[in-house]
């Protein structure tokens, strides 16, 4: 199993910027915790349900799951990316319908959907992570191109007896 350097780096920012942001929300505040359940209540109606603090929690330990999945490399990558996929359409999901968070279009942000809106880099690397194909590597390539040029020698060289047989 070898390591993607771009899937690393792409593994790498996103994985400890959503780990960092789950555990600075440990200890979130009642108030705070009732600010977010009510924005994400307005893309998914269950989560008013859930007593504030319990969503908090579980908000947190979420994005501490996904961080250190992200940041494991034993993970497989088109399964951090399927998870980092599901959180990024829950943020974006949360931007598009929360009142006051886009221009009138409805899809530019205004100064307050900024935070959210920016969310869209990790749906782009979302989708980066769940496409990625594994390359054979230098290796394979150069196997392929040592192969094609051996081959082309032995032809050469075939060719060239051959002239020199005919010329006897």
């Amino acid at each position: 199993m070898g390591i993607n350097i771009g899937n690393a780096a792409l593994r790498l920012s996103t994985g400890a910027f959503i780990l960092n942001s789950g555990l600075g929300k440990l200890h979130l505040p009642k108030e705070a915790a009732e600010g977010l359940q009510s924005m994400a209540g307005n893309a998914f109606p269950q989560l008013k349900e859930l007593d504030p603090e319990r969503f908090g929690k579980l908000l947190s330990y979420g994005e501490i799951a996904l961080g250190a999945a992200l940041l494991l490399p034993f993970i497989p990558t088109r399964l951090a990316g399927l998870g980092l996929g599901a959180f990024a359409a829950g943020q974006l999901a949360t931007y598009s319908k929360t009142p006051g968070m886009t221009l009138d279009d409805g899809i530019r942000p205004t100064q307050a959907g900024t935070a959210l809106a920016k969310d869209i880099w990790m749906a782009g690397i979302a989708v980066a992570l769940v496409l990625h194909r594994k390359s054979k590597g230098l290796k394979g390539k150069a196997s392929k191109a040592g192969k094609a040029a051996a081959a082309a020698s032995a032809v050469k060289t075939a060719k060239a007896a051959k002239a020199a047989k005919a010329a006897k």
